[in-house]
């Protein structure tokens, strides 16, 4: 399977390197695992992306049936997990048994339904699967009847089979080591083992047969825990088009159907995002917050700040939208775009209220907040313009990391449009409505 992952590597022009490590593997070593590294060409100097080179390797590899190959993304975020997309542990809280969590009730009941969704792709377990062992059953009434001590039978089994430190001893100005370890010859089957002799108390020799039995089984390779549960890490990405946060929220729906004692726990990446992803409308909150006490001490006033900041939702409107017709995603960096905006919206709202204000000291009505929002339309559109312009290039952008900069871009573009246009009608009418509502509770 390696040698056609590697003749499938060089018929793409954009890999430049690959790497194959044989007997490891990131979730586990062994004779049967295996891992490749393909480097790809510098961005300008290529032709694909790195989805289109894993869709390729995906199909090319299709028709292997001797084992299972994935090919992933490294993670965006190093030390965070070893791939891309969402990690997981699926936990086993009720001890309902490592059959019962590896096989039909957990892990393969979870990535067969997830399998069926439009939301997931490629959700697999990582890890070794079952794998057949040879469990060596000594008869230590029977040993011991032949004096046969099992300290014995354990030195002899250990220094056959991996090695045994003996001593050292000087040689030609060095002291090298003396290890004692059977010929590969003597060890390759379970009846090599049994025909290995040890000696007894009287100093006979006895054939390990005698005394010791082979009983094969399938057990599991590996056995993890996961804050104390025993569990099983399960991978997978979202499709196409779907943010990874839309992924995560599926997995947990998904993972309501499985029987009563198995939960997900999130890891890695996956588990950054959800406790970032919870936060998020508390920082907006407090953004919110800051502005309105930075504008209410400017002002001396809360009226004032309110009526200003009321106007922050119309930007948020139009990012929103922008964002949607697009296709892009609501992730991390669509949210620092609308907590630059609650600044920019309330720039031209201020710009107005300012004017306003300084009419009303001057003798005009209240009303007349109208006219200071049609003085005060040229620089509001001129200032907004130059900002909505200068984004211009993130909403273009493409290339490395053009879908952060599109996402941060796209937001301010359409924010800045529905936060210009719609102040000049509604900041007037939030300050008047809130300047009466703050002059009717003075009164009262």
């Amino acid at each position: 399977m390696v040698g056609l992952f590697e003749k499938h590597v060089q018929t793409r022009s954009d890999i430049v390197n690959n790497l194959t490590i044989m007997g490891f593997g990131f979730w586990g070593s062994g004779p049967n695992t295996a891992m490749s590294f393909a480097t790809l060409k510098d961005w300008d100097q290529r032709s694909t992306s790195v989805d289109e080179e894993l869709n390729a390797a995906g199909e090319a590899m299709a028709a292997a049936n001797e084992g299972e190959i994935f090919s992933l993304k490294p993670p965006a975020i190093e030390e965070l997990g070893t791939t891309s997309g969402f990690s997981l542990r699926l936990q086993d809280r009720a001890n309902h048994g490592e059959k019962a969590l590896a096989a039909a009730a957990a892990a393969a009941q979870l990535t067969q339904i997830a399998s069926q969704s439009k939301l997931l792709s490629d959700v697999r377990v990582d890890g070794l699967p079952r794998g057949p062992s040879i469990t060596l059953e000594v008869d230590r009434q029977k040993a011991s009847a032949l004096g046969v001590a099992y300290s014995t039978i354990s030195d002899t089994l250990g220094g056959a089979v991996r090695s045994t430190y003996v001593n050292d001893f000087p040689r030609g100005g060095r002291l090298q080591q003396v290890i004692v370890q059977a010929e590969p010859a003597s060890r390759m089957q379970v009846d090599d083992i049994l025909n290995l002799h040890v000696r007894s108390e009287t100093g006979q020799m006895v054939r390990l047969s005698e005394i010791v039995t082979a009983e094969w089984a399938t057990i599991p390779l590996q056995v993890t825990r996961y804050n104390g549960y025993p569990s099983i890490s399960i991978s997978g990405s979202a499709t196409q088009g779907v943010s990874s946060g839309k992924a995560v929220d599926e997995i947990e729906r998904l993972a309501l159907k499985l029987p009563k004692g198995f939960a997900v726990e999130w890891t890695g990446q996956s588990l950054q995002e959800r406790q970032s992803g919870a936060q998020a409308p508390m920082l907006m909150a407090f953004s919110f917050l800051i502005v309105f006490l930075v504008l209410a001490a400017l002002y001396e006033s809360w009226t004032v700040p309110l009526s200003v900041m009321l106007v922050v939702p119309l930007g948020v409107i139009g990012a929103v939208i922008a964002v949607h017709l697009r296709g892009l995603e609501n992730d991390v960096f669509f949210k620092v775009g609308l907590i630059t905006l609650i600044g920019l919206s309330a720039k031209n709202a201020v710009l107005i209220v300012e004017f306003a204000r300084k009419c009303q000291r001057d003798g005009q009505g209240l009303a007349d907040v109208v006219e200071a929002a049609r003085l005060r339309l040229r620089p509001i559109v001129m200032t907004s313009l130059a900002f909505t312009l200068g984004v211009v290039p993130l909403v273009i952008a493409s290339g490395p990391s053009s879908e952060t900069q599109n996402a941060i871009g796209t937001g301010l573009f359409g924010g800045m449009i529905s936060g210009t246009v719609l102040a000049v009608f509604f900041v007037p009418v939030f300050h008047v409505v809130v300047t009466r509502f703050g002059r009717r509770r003075e009164r009262s």
